[in-house]
């Protein structure tokens, strides 16, 4: 049997053809990966980083370790629910959670705190003790979300149907969804309420998908905040978990995720994806080729010029923006997160005065001016197993936008040597951070032993997205009426996956790697994982 984990560098294994090969190691390829070897497929994942896994992965670094996509995730309490039994179904029921508790989220404005509470009960019962007033505004609001959400599954899984059937129902079950898609979030939380306290602490997630009330749509809104009612939980033993259990699923079928393997370009004959080129110049040929690698990369480095050329897929690229960027600081901390009295909830913190756009809007202008938003997450706590591996140990990272303007002037300076004035820029963002962190918890001022900020550029270094975006594509109304963000591509046998198809985030990326297979073999892959 194959190793399923292998380095481009080293001695590797591979086939002489595959089913499917994959760009790409992040959540959709990896569960698109996973599916497919499900279905008897031989597939080749192709990781351009050291490690795999995406957003997922993890680094190390002075003692300590830090997961960079994953801070939490909601669904999997519901043994039921679509993420759960597809993190079951790719991992063959091998990757554990453990709940965050009662509270996940901990909004911060000013020095009011907002307890966003697990079960849709306690959740509205805890913002009407906040805001008695507002008690049917709330309840209503609750009602859109779960209104909105239900129209989801027929958007969606319309864009894994065949050509005749999307053409034949595709509007009828697009409809539903764009008409909560084509409103922003201000709109819809406007039409209900005019406190604007209520509707800052109601939107205060707007970072897990990067874009503030007036211009995002309400479904990215929507989905997010239905996604942890249930609560957050989070992957016991880190989030390198989700990497470590899926890959047995492929090495059952002798497919192989190889790391340090950069992919120069899809090699495309007669319109037909046949397989990929190395940048050594190393070929790979499979029956067909999937790119997880988002589309900007996907059409603007990896296909051939004439294909791109042929079907005008840069036009697609003129209609959609690229998400927001950030910067985080990972910290090392002495103590374990009991000694450290670390608390498993995030924290969403702003400044008092304004609304999340406005206050967005100043940073933009002057970066000087108050963090639009930080967030503050705590994987050593949130993790029962992190003390056996890290004795005495805690980690926390922090979050928070930072336009890609800020660092271009450093762009063309290799990682680790950006010079002094990078280096100072990084520092003055970190202690920034820091002090956001050590007004809530001041127990742990004197209690970091190491850290290290990333910004932009290292997201660009590591993940190729062109600006260091972290979602992908913008969720604004427009992102929701285009019809190409799906699996499918005018090039035949080629496909794409990943969250530009489908919405921000790991669960939906998850997702979006079900609908890259069900659109591969044909098959309603939702009903396999409710028979198994």
């Amino acid at each position: 049997m194959t190793p399923s984990i292998q380095s481009f560098k080293k001695n590797y294994t591979t086939a002489d053809h595959y089913d499917a090969i994959l760009i790409g190691s992040g959540m959709g390829s990896l569960t698109a990966a996973a599916m497919l070897a499900k279905e008897g497929q031989q597939v080749l994942v192709l990781e351009r980083h050291y490690t795999a896994g995406g957003f997922t992965h993890i680094f190390k670094r002075r003692g300590y370790e830090w997961d960079v996509g994953i801070h939490y995730i909601g669904e999997v309490q519901r043994p039921n629910s679509v993420i759960r039994r597809l993190f079951d179904y790719v991992t063959d029921g091998e990757l554990k959670w453990a709940d965050m508790g009662d509270v996940y989220d901990r909004v911060v404005v000013g020095d009011k705190i907002y307890d966003f509470v697990k079960g849709v009960e306690e959740f509205k019962k805890s913002l009407v003790a906040h805001f008695p007033e507002e008690e049917e505004a709330i309840e209503e609001y609750v009602n859109l979300v779960f209104a909105a959400n239900r129209t989801a599954r027929n958007f969606y899984m319309e864009k894994a149907m065949p050509t005749l059937a999307r053409a034949l129902a595709g509007n009828y079950l697009r409809k539903p969804y764009l008409k909560f898609a084509q409103q922003t979030t201000q709109e819809v939380l406007g039409g209900l309420t005019s406190n604007k306290e209520l509707i800052k602490v109601l939107t205060a997630q707007y970072g897990d998908y990067g874009l503030p009330p007036r211009q995002s749509s309400f479904v990215m809104h929507a989905a997010v905040a239905r996604h942890y009612f249930s609560g957050g939980s989070f992957p016991i033993g880190g989030s390198s978990q989700i990497v470590e259990t899926i890959a047995p699923v492929l090495s059952k079928t002798d497919s192989t995720i190889l790391i340090s393997a950069e992919v120069r370009e899809v090699l495309v004959e007669k319109n037909k994806a046949i397989g990929v080129e190395m940048k050594d110049g190393t070929k790979f040929f499979a029956d067909r080729v999937i790119s997880g690698a988002g589309i900007f990369t996907t059409y603007q480095k990896l296909l051939p010029a004439a294909s791109v050329q042929k079907h005008k897929l840069n036009d697609q690229l003129t209609k959609v923006q690229p998400s927001v960027s950030h910067a985080c600081l990972y910290m090392g901390l002495n103590g374990t997160p009991e000694e450290l009295q670390l608390p498993k909830a995030n924290y969403w913190i702003y400044p008092e005065e304004g609304e999340h756009d406005d206050i967005v809007n100043r940073f933009l202008d002057d970066i000087n001016a108050p963090l639009p938003v930080v967030y503050v997450s705590f994987p050593a706590a949130k993790d029962p197993d992190w003390s056996n591996r890290y004795p005495g140990k805690s980690t926390i990272d922090i979050i928070t936008l930072l336009p890609y303007e800020e660092v271009a002037k450093w762009e063309s300076t290799k990682w680790k040597k950006r010079g002094e004035t990078y280096d100072d820029f990084k520092e003055a963002m970190a202690q920034r951070l820091m002090e956001a962190l050590f007004r809530l918890e001041p127990q742990l001022r004197g209690k970091v032993d190491y850290y290290e900020l990333s910004t932009p550029l290292t997201t660009k270094h590591f993940v190729n997205y062109e600006r260091g975006e972290i979602y992908g594509l913008d969720h604004s109304p427009d992102r929701f009426q285009h019809k190409f963000l799906r699996p499918a591509t005018p090039i035949k046998n080629f496909f794409l996956t990943g969250q530009d198809i489908v919405t921000a985030g790991v669960g939906a990326a998850l997702f979006s790697g079900l609908l890259t297979a069900s659109a591969i073999t044909k098959k309603n892959l939702v009903e396999r994982l409710f028979q198994e």
